[in-house]
């Protein structure tokens, strides 16, 4: 892991968004098509840990940014080339646009100031969406990447931000995936040689504004 000054330097705010990935009703929320992944992301307290990262990245005046995968009640333009996209049209749960499965789960809410990027394809947040974009607009060095899955959307994301340029944080303790062992090994095997690792409470640290007489001073 890098040191404190180091990691702080990364998550500077004017230059880093937080995204949460897939942190939607019908993934990780009661009614989860994907029952036992949602389990794990809440008996794991990753929803919760989130949850912390964005209220406090609003404090700090870093951009939120949620992706949420959804599809067409007709399906056009949906991804069909993979077995997982084939499994995901039979389950009991679709995720539909414009119905309660594809709206951010609690307890991590959405402010007015938050972005959501909706994605009709495809299994990343980043690859064919709007989101590369807007990083650039924002002015974006750093994505901090949470939520689901360590599977698939979670790589996917992290190979993404650093094919095009951004630097990755990851807070290993805001993912989760199936099995809950698989996702330690892939931290440490694979997103830790093209990431920055770290825990919840180290980006809450770093984005922890000083205080001084008594009094919180917001950062420039």
């Amino acid at each position: 892991m890098p040191t404190f000054a180091q990691l702080r330097e990364q998550l500077d705010p004017a230059r880093t968004v937080l995204l949460t990935v897939e942190c939607q009703r019908g993934v990780v929320g009661p009614g989860s098509a994907l029952p036992e992944l949602a389990a794990e992301a809440r008996s794991s307290g990753t929803l919760h840990r989130i949850a912390r990262l964005v209220t406090a990245a609003r404090e700090a005046s870093v951009q939120v940014l949620h992706a949420v995968a959804e599809r067409r009640p007709d399906g056009r333009g949906a991804s069909r080339n993979a077995r997982l996209f084939r499994a995901a049209e039979r389950l009991p749960v679709q995720q539909l646009s414009g119905s309660v499965a594809v709206r951010v789960a609690e307890p991590i809410d959405v402010a007015d100031e938050d972005i959501v990027v909706r994605r009709l394809h495809g299994l990343s947040p980043l690859a064919g969406t709007d989101v590369d974009a807007l990083l650039r607009n924002l002015d974006c060095r750093t994505l901090v990447v949470t939520g689901v899955s360590a599977n698939v959307a979670i790589p996917n994301a992290v190979f993404d931000a650093v094919n095009l340029g951004y630097t990755a944080v990851v807070p290993a303790d805001a993912i989760a995936g199936l099995p809950s062992d698989y996702t330690p090994a892939m931290v440490r095997h694979t997103l830790a040689l093209v990431a920055t690792v770290t825990t919840t409470d180290s980006v809450l640290a770093c984005w922890k504004r000083p205080v001084r007489g008594g009094r919180a001073v917001t950062r420039a």
